[in-house]
């Protein structure tokens, strides 16, 4: 156990030094504990490629997206994959264990890097182009991560007016699968680093997108009183939001 990782934590470095080479405040990681990176100084966006694993793919090739409303839930990590259970019936998801404990990691991940164990999830249907301008949040970090569909874009910010150049080359895009965490503006108030939802509007596409943020202090209420907060609406009445 410890060779493998030792070898993870090279393999890391090795990818980190590769993408600094192009991009001075992106991090590519092959695994998650590496994700911590983002903390430091000059990191504005670790990068997690990864590989769905076979029980979420199959989970996932099941799900009709026309058929699932989208989840607003806020949980501590440790009640977050009970949290899901209901949310998800709710929301019209049939029972999906596989998916749900890799929501449930992820957000015990982003939990370890922020300090923040109380979470708020976004689990969303994306089918416009409500989010197509290139920004930073307004949050410490946020994770991002697309289980169908095209993956959320980026751009370093010095390059962001050639961002509307047919075919600009200075745009990068995660992979489905892979997962993104974002320095917001609270912890980089001038931001190196922009991101987008790709602009899919009138294509048919749609995209299943997961953001991840630490609790608001209204979520933070509704967990000591109450343990979880969660609610299921219809895309066609909130537009806002993921990426």
């Amino acid at each position: 156990m410890v060779l493998v990782e030792q070898e993870e934590r090279v393999a890391a470095e090795m990818s980190c030094a590769a993408a600094r080479k192009h991009v001075s405040s992106a991090c590519v990681v092959t695994c998650p504990t590496a994700l911590q990176r983002i903390l430091r100084p000059d990191m504005a966006l670790a990068v997690w490629q990864r590989s769905l694993a076979n029980e979420v793919v199959a989970e996932l090739e099941s799900l009709e997206l026309d058929e699932v409303d989208d989840i607003l839930l806020a949980s501590g990590t440790d009640a977050l994959e009970r949290a899901l259970v209901d949310a998800m019936e709710q929301a019209g998801y049939s029972d999906m264990p596989a998916f749900r404990q890799d929501i449930t990691m992820l957000a015990s991940q982003h939990a370890a890097i922020t300090g923040d164990y109380n979470v708020r999830i976004r689990l969303k249907v994306v089918e416009t182009d409500a989010c197509r301008k290139f920004h930073s949040d307004y949050v410490k970090v946020r994770t991002i991560t697309t289980y169908l569909g095209q993956g959320t874009q980026w751009i370093e910010a010095e390059s962001a007016d050639r961002a509307d150049l047919p075919d600009s080359a200075d745009i990068r895009q995660l992979d489905a699968g892979d997962v993104g965490i974002f320095k917001g503006r609270l912890l980089q108030e001038t931001p190196t680093i922009l991101h987008r939802s790709p602009p899919i509007g009138g294509s048919d596409q749609q995209r299943l997108v997961l953001v991840i943020d630490p609790a608001s202090r209204e979520d933070e209420l509704a967990i000591r009183v109450g343990g979880t907060c969660s609610r299921a609406w219809r895309r066609s009445t909130d537009a806002s939001e993921p990426r």
